[in-house]
């Protein structure tokens, strides 16, 4: 599954390529994948205007001047290709329906725009979906109402990071990074970067963190997902950007993936052991268990 930076480097790729089209068509294969009233397609997504396209967590929202909203998720497969006359790019999951000929057998949803171009979505598995919703309700779906603040917005504090943590006091804190419900949008890669970088290991109690752990974990997430979407994303082997390109930033990772090899930081060999139900990665010198 994409983690934060991935599927904003996919907003920021379709904010620059979609906002002003206007709907023509909308053509689907499975409710599963478009889960949406036939009437409502009709009334509210036939005729529409993109407006913006923003994203919440791990969830992708195209806004349409009628109020409504596509709420995407692309779960493990899951692409978004747009073609026009002049420009095409895919991102998602890297196989061959982002340069081949589209529709294709993974095509669930095509959106066809009034100028000709096209914005396919993809899904070999069958586990995303695009739901139509009035934008004043996006913000009451289940998931909304329990995923946790941004970690990169900018008025996001290190107090308030703190903060979100309270209630998971007796959690491992690898497990209560992972918590979408604490912070949104951290996944494997970006808990194992930032512990690293705040030598702190993942099975440490939140409650036995100082302010000063805290404060240095909050600076290492921001700044490794930052470099992350500067760099395209970090792929995790199933996403590309929003031009089609592999995302980078997992040839810049400190400890994920690295087992057997030399930490960068003080030369002792990384290892790999499961945490949170998930593979994990640390030097067993800079960060130890207290």
């Amino acid at each position: 599954m994409p983690e934060l930076p991935e599927v904003e480097t996919v907003r920021r790729g379709l904010h620059q390529l979609i906002i002003g089209r206007a709907v023509e068509k909308v053509v689907h294969d499975t409710p599963k994948s478009f889960p949406n009233a036939p009437v409502d397609v009709e009334k509210f997504l036939v005729g529409a205007t993109i407006t913006d396209v923003r994203r919440r967590a791990k969830v992708l929202l195209i806004d349409l001047s009628t109020d409504y909203t596509l709420v995407i998720h692309l779960k493990m497969t899951g692409q978004l290709v747009f073609r026009a006359a002049d420009v095409a790019f895919g991102a998602g999951h890297p196989n061959d329906s982002l340069i081949g000929e589209l529709p294709d057998r993974s095509t669930r949803v095509t959106f066809a725009f009034t100028d000709g171009s096209h914005l396919y979505f993809n899904d070999q598995r069958k586990f995303g979906w695009v739901r139509l919703l009035p934008s004043l309700e996006v913000p009451n779906i289940d998931f909304m109402k329990k995923v946790g603040p941004e970690p990169l917005e900018h008025d996001f504090t290190p107090a308030q990071f703190k903060e979100r943590f309270v209630r998971k006091s007796k959690s491992p804190i690898k497990a209560a990074l992972l918590d979408q419900t604490v912070i949104a949008g951290v996944g494997n890669i970006y808990a194992d970067e930032s512990l690293w970088g705040a030598k702190i290991h993942p099975l440490r109690k939140v409650a036995t963190l100082t302010d000063a752990e805290f404060d240095k974990l909050y600076h290492e997430l921001r700044d490794v997902m930052n470099l992350s979407i500067e760099k395209g994303g970090s792929t995790d082997r199933n996403y590309v950007n929003a031009e089609g390109k592999k995302g980078s930033y997992i040839d810049f990772a400190r400890v994920f993936r690295r087992e057997g090899l030399a930490c960068p930081r003080c030369g002792t060999t990384i290892i790999k052991f499961k945490a949170a139900g998930r593979g994990t990665h640390i030097c067993p010198h800079c960060q130890v268990v207290q």
